[in-house]
């Protein structure tokens, strides 16, 4: 090959690694990761996103289901991608702070590992009893539970889940001694609290409001300070004054530490008009979940106060994670 050919190989290949990186973001699809299996709430809500986000950015976006391990499989692959925005990260506060927070064995740290980007739904629990406790009001619960301890069982998703966590919380903050029962997810706890083999249960809206509708349950209270559209008349814990008993999940999205904050605002500005879509929020209710848009900081400010939070809580009730 002769110099003048050389050079001019070297200076095309030099001009097309310059418009490369020039190269406007995104340049092919986004892959988000949901660590759970498909078909729950945290795969609808990145389902549901990833659909609105494609025609903003002008690019294929896809779900990739990648569950095990507490979520740890799913978010270290994340937290090992390359942080060029093309790999994302759609779950839930159990990957943000709940786990975390219970274990100090995980392959991603969640304050160091990722870019927060938004959050874009909180996700109440539903206080639930059994029809045969013939319980009617969280006042009444507790003076059931205070007089007669023995009673206070409740069903939990395994140790360290959020009802688990739920149940402590409301334990001490309403001075009631609380036995959690652990059942092997949502379906097991419902029948488990449909059958009168537990009085009280702690579940989402999603699988609270079909049974509590159809009177198979009763629900006598949603965590947080916004009413649930889908338990219409249910008071909020605000409402009854035991806010500090609250316990609200959420599912943010996030990328790799070290993505480029243009990315990130590109990502975010995407989201943000997903957000604003009627047909997503709508979506969001149908599923038991609150719409809302979060931005970076205030994802961070959740993140580090549920971590020492959700720490504590567990220490002082002896939680510890499966």
């Amino acid at each position: 090959m002769t110099p003048v050919r050389t050079l001019a190989l070297l200076t095309a290949s030099a001009f097309a690694g310059t418009a490369a990186a020039a190269a406007p973001w995104p340049a092919q699809p986004v892959t988000i990761v949901v660590p759970f299996p498909p078909g729950g709430g945290t795969d609808i809500v990145a389902r549901l996103l990833a659909n609105k986000l494609q025609p903003a950015l002008g690019q294929a976006v896809l779900v990739e289901n990648r569950p095990g391990a507490a979520t740890a499989i799913g978010a270290r692959a994340v937290a090992a991608a390359k942080p060029d925005g093309y790999t994302l990260l759609l779950s839930g506060s159990s990957t943000y702070a709940v786990v975390p927070a219970l274990r100090s064995d995980l392959p991603y740290d969640p304050l160091k590992s990722f870019a927060p980007i938004a959050i874009v739904a909180d996700a109440p629990l539903a206080l639930l009893v059994s029809n045969q406790s013939g319980i009617k009001s969280v006042p009444e619960l507790v003076k059931t539970f205070q007089s007669d301890p023995q009673k206070g069982m409740y069903a939990t998703f395994g140790s360290g889940s959020a009802p688990h966590l739920a149940g402590a919380m409301f334990a001490e903050t309403l001075k009631v001694s609380l036995t959690p029962v652990p059942y092997r997810g949502s379906g097991p706890a419902m029948t488990a609290l449909m059958g009168g083999e537990v009085p009280l249960s702690f579940d989402t809206i999603a699988a609270s409001a079909p049974q509590a509708r159809a009177g198979s349950v009763r629900a006598l209270a949603v965590t947080g300070d916004r009413p649930s559209p889908s338990l219409p008349g249910v008071p909020t814990y605000a409402e009854l004054g035991i806010g500090d008993a609250s316990m609200v999940g959420w599912y943010a999205l996030a990328a790799p530490a070290g993505t480029p904050a243009p990315v990130l605002d590109a990502i975010y500005a995407a989201v943000k008009t997903a957000m604003e879509d009627p047909q997503v929020k709508e979506s969001f209710v149908t599923n038991g979940l609150d719409p809302v848009l979060v931005d970076a900081e205030g994802f961070r400010e959740r993140m580090e106060r549920e971590l020492k939070q959700f720490a504590e809580v567990a220490r002082r009730s002896n939680i510890t994670m499966e």
